[in-house]
């Protein structure tokens, strides 16, 4: 199980009270959100291994030399020569540090790399992965991953962990139209006002994804728009013309890369015992964590 780490404790900080706070007056919120996922989705989907992947660079400026308005209406404060600082609610801000130190005490393993997002870090685990791999989040950018074949499904939350999406290659065919494997072109097509994506004006989910139905892949679209003895419409052909730029460097902005390092860590999850154990059980009053530290060793107990 791969966790888009940054998307689920979002999720948590939004979906739970921010009034439940540490005796310091701390919010927990997002801390108490986060684990109760974790102790669902470990028990619900019988994780064996969990990786938390995270961010060490939300926004790589790699990415935003070849489209500057990637991410960029979400950034706070502009770093030169380092990582932006994403606007994030400050009630968030403060927990994140304790949400890494939960997940220590928990033995969960937190990979990240060196300018590259949480999803590059997902790509290259769920690529050649020799388990089956559910990838838990609420970014419809790696639904590119899905692959029925190589056991690759996306647990999608953008409904609520109440309403979890376990989707499959049927399921992204079922609601755009296309293929997994077709989905980074049909995102670059539609665009995504989140991502700072501006798409090909005028042209929509339908449209992408009946020209991809057509012509396969974006080099075949625009293959075709060049040749005018193929049929389509001359504003098809225009608008392909008028976003050639955009066109020519999207797709490595929106593919995951799959071949990071990585480097070696243990993803198994175990029970929670000893000092780590102790350590953690105080949380649940030092930090007013209540019964999500009790239902997260709970979930962790049963693998042992």
């Amino acid at each position: 199980m791969l966790l888009d780490t940054a998307s689920l404790y979002f999720r948590a900080f939004y979906g739970v009270p921010d009034s439940i706070t540490a005796p310091d007056g701390t919010p927990v919120n997002a801390v108490r959100g986060l684990l109760d996922m974790i102790a669902r989705l470990v028990t619900d989907f019988e994780a064996t291994n969990l990786v938390a992947c995270w961010d060490d660079d939300w926004r790589p400026a790699w990415r935003v030399e070849l489209i500057p308005s990637y991410k960029a209406h979400r950034v706070e404060r502009a770093v030169p020569g380092g990582v932006d600082v994403e606007e994030t609610p400050p009630g968030l801000i403060v927990q994140i540090p304790r949400i890494r130190e939960v997940l220590g005490l928990l033995d969960i393993a937190v990979v990240g790399a060196p300018e590259h997002e949480a999803d590059d870090v997902i790509g290259t685990l769920a690529t050649g992965a020799d388990l089956p791999v559910d990838v838990v989040t609420g970014d419809r950018d790696l639904f590119q991953l899905i692959d029925d074949e190589a056991s690759v499904r996306v647990v999608y939350t953008a409904r609520g962990m109440s309403r979890l999406e376990v989707l499959t290659d049927a399921s992204v065919v079922g609601k755009y139209g296309v293929l997994p494997q077709q989905y980074v072109d049909f995102s670059v097509m539609r665009g995504d006002t989140s991502d700072g994506l501006p798409g090909v004006a005028g042209v929509g989910e339908k449209t992408a994804a009946s020209l991809l139905q057509q012509f396969v892949d974006l080099d075949g679209i625009r293959t075709a728009a060049a040749d005018a003895s193929v049929p389509m419409s001359a504003s098809v052909r225009a608008k392909f013309a008028a976003a050639a730029d955009y066109l020519d460097v999207a797709p490595t902005v929106v593919e995951v890369v799959r071949d990071l390092d990585l480097g070696e860590f243990d993803s198994r999850l175990r029970p929670v015992t000893g000092a780590r154990r102790e350590a953690f059980e105080a949380l649940a009053t030092d930090w007013n964590l209540g019964g999500s530290v009790a239902r997260v060793l709970a979930a962790l107990d049963a693998l042992g």
